[in-house]
């Protein structure tokens, strides 16, 4: 017997499901997700931080170059600044508020703050013209310590990209996180938004005139941790979508046509995350397209589609999988951050879909947009316990998660606990011993189970049990939708 197509997808489904006691807290789950935020801030924390264990560090962080560059976030376990994935996390902290703020109730306020903190730092990352600061500190000087934050005595080196040494990847992306801030800024700050635009211009304008990957410029600093493996095209492309949805600039939209095939907006059209930008470029720009407002860009419109086809259960695609619990896999490490950013886009696509009132045409099958939040939905809640170990991957949400994360600040003392100096090799012991982390870093989601659902609880597989900013900011649009419509 043959099943009509959209039958077969939602049978695919069912083999996924994994039963549950009770219904997810999404609203508890996303105020969690968002407070992660605040235990991963460097500088000097502000009155109202809510992670008590963490206090200020890096107070001298851009010294070495006679600039300011306190502030910002330390992207996972680390102590480190990449400013590659900081500005992609800002940038997908501020689609989840564009798309969904109003659905996050009270939570809003906490997370135009997320944004913020990452927009002061790359305001400042940016105030040279024709210099972007990308990193602070030696990663390799940071990653032979175990120390806390508070306690950092590794070397604070300053990387940056100028027109010698460029870095459109980098300032590519850091240009669409400023720009996409600057919509979420427009009205609850117009004079802060305007700074956020026009500064967004010029970084982008400094990314495509002087083209190179940061990579080339900066390699023995960047690679391996975030090394631009995809090329920079992607984020030419990306910073022009935002700088057109936040601008309306008709320079802007000029530029993603002309530039669409030279800078291969069809290739790799089933990646999403901080070195590539396609899926999402193609998503992005097909909300106009479906809203009957720009026809000149339907072909990004059949790469979204295509986009969205390849995720469908029951269709073999070589680069994605699932794993028997039903987990969207990808391999290479870190896998949450592929889980939360191609179900963000799952779930955007699908609202333009519905307002539109279109399905998405699989070859003889379709895809409507209820699959789509049900896909979508399917994979946060195997996030928050619904998979074949029962566990949330996010700590302090449910009764059973990850004790031993890869985390310096969480897994050591803290301050307050412990108000001597832990040095560099005395944090080891903390590192290696199968004790749980003293303290709970709420919201924080790792990297998790691997292609066979299993997880282990330990400090060393940095890739299964490290959280990062990226895993978590697309996660904050799906909760905030998903706590109003669960």
């Amino acid at each position: 017997m043959i099943f009509p197509a959209i039958f077969a997808f939602s049978f695919a489904l069912l083999l996924f499901a994994t039963p549950t006691a009770a219904g997810h807290d999404y609203r508890d789950a996303l105020r969690k997700s968002i407070l992660f935020f605040e235990g991963q801030r460097s500088g000097r924390l502000p009155p109202d931080q809510r992670v008590k264990w963490r206090r200020d560090s890096a107070l001298r962080d851009g010294s070495a170059a006679g600039v300011d560059l306190t502030g910002g976030y330390y992207d996972a376990g680390d102590n480190v600044k990449f400013g590659f994935p900081m500005a992609f996390t800002t940038t997908l902290l501020a689609w989840s508020i564009i798309d969904f703020g109003r659905n996050m109730g009270p939570e809003l306020k906490n997370a135009v703050k997320a944004v913020k903190w990452s927009t002061d730092y790359l305001l400042k990352a940016t105030s040279k013209p024709g210099v972007v600061y990308v990193q602070v500190g030696n990663a390799y000087s940071d990653h032979n310590c175990w120390e806390r934050p508070e306690d950092m005595d590794t070397l604070r080196t300053v990387y940056k990209i100028d027109n010698a040494h460029p870095g459109s990847d980098v300032a590519g992306e850091t240009a669409a996180a400023l720009a996409a801030a600057s919509i979420v800024f427009r009205s609850r700050d117009p004079a802060y938004s305007r700074l956020l635009l026009n500064r967004a211009v010029r970084v982008f304008n400094f990314a495509d005139q002087h083209r190179g990957a940061y990579s080339s410029s900066l390699h023995a600093a960047v690679c391996p941790f975030y090394c631009d493996v995809n090329g920079y095209q992607d984020e030419l492309l990306w910073a022009a979508a935002w700088l057109h949805k936040a601008s309306r600039r008709r320079g802007f939209r000029e530029y993603i046509v002309k530039n669409e095939v030279v800078l291969r907006a069809g290739d790799t059209i089933n990646e999403f995350g901080w070195d590539n930008k396609h899926a999402g470029i193609n998503v992005l720009i097909s909300k106009e397209v479906l809203m009957g407002k720009a026809e000149y860009f339907e072909s990004f419109k059949q790469n979204a589609d295509g986009f969205i086809c390849s995720l469908l259960p029951g269709v073999s695609h070589p680069q994605v999988q699932y794993s028997p619990g039903g987990l969207i896999f990808k391999p290479g490490g870190s896998n949450m951050q592929h889980v939360t950013s191609l179900s963000f886009l799952l779930l955007a696509y699908s609202n333009y879909l519905s307002h539109a009132n279109k399905v998405v045409p699989c070859g003889e099958r379709s895809a409507s947009p209820a699959l789509l939040k049900q896909l979508a939905k399917r994979q946060v809640n195997y996030i928050l316990g619904d998979n074949p170990l029962g566990m949330s991957y996010m700590v302090g949400y449910g009764s059973r998660f990850p004790r031993r994360i890869h985390h310096r600040g969480s897994s050591l003392p803290s301050v307050a606990a412990h108000p001597s100096r832990i040095s560099c090799k005395a944090g080891s012991r903390y590192f290696l011993t199968p004790n749980p982390n003293p303290n709970l870093l709420v919201g924080a989601v790792v990297g998790g189970p691997n292609v066979s659902d299993a997880f282990p609880d330990s400090r060393p597989y940095f890739q299964e049990s490290e959280p990062t900013t990226y895993i978590n900011a697309p996660l904050v649009g799906l909760l905030a939708f998903f706590s109003a419509h669960p």
